[in-house]
């Protein structure tokens, strides 16, 4: 697997864990350093990962803000926590992260969800991001 593949599964892992634990992103960020410093079977967190959850939690009240807006029928907190974090993800690396291509974005978020979640999931995750993509230039300019 891609070193980028690796470092978004576990941007995506570090998302999950929060959500779990119910606390702050960057604390489960900051655990996971901790324990890749004190223990050598555990891998470092690298900076792309590190990067993602740092953009993520700049960002988590406006990327909630859209799920709910655009996933139709559902409420946040009902959504599946695997899907919601994976795109919280996606959708943070698909509007935001300009040297990713939004191809590459969707369909990194989509791979999660095949590997993470259930049947139905993928193609909610590639339709919904979908959505984000084709309103990401009203999106990005909702920000300034």
């Amino acid at each position: 697997m891609a070193a980028r593949s690796n470092a978004r599964k576990r941007a995506f892992q570090i998302l999950f864990e929060a959500d779990q634990r119910g606390v702050p992103v960057r604390e489960v960020l900051a655990d996971w350093i901790r324990h890749s410093r004190s223990d050598d079977r555990q891998p470092p967190v690298n900076e792309f990962t590190m990067n993602l959850v740092e953009g993520y939690a700049d960002k988590v009240t406006r990327i909630d803000e859209l799920i709910v807006t655009y996933a139709v029928d559902w409420d946040l907190d009902r959504m599946p926590v695997v899907d919601r974090n994976i795109l919280r993800l996606g959708a943070y690396e698909l509007i935001w992260v300009d040297e990713t291509p939004d191809a590459v974005a969707i369909d990194e978020a989509v791979q999660l969800a095949k590997e993470f979640s259930t049947d139905d999931s993928p193609s909610f995750v590639n339709g919904l991001l979908g959505r984000f993509k084709d309103l990401k230039p009203k999106l990005r300019r909702s920000e300034s």
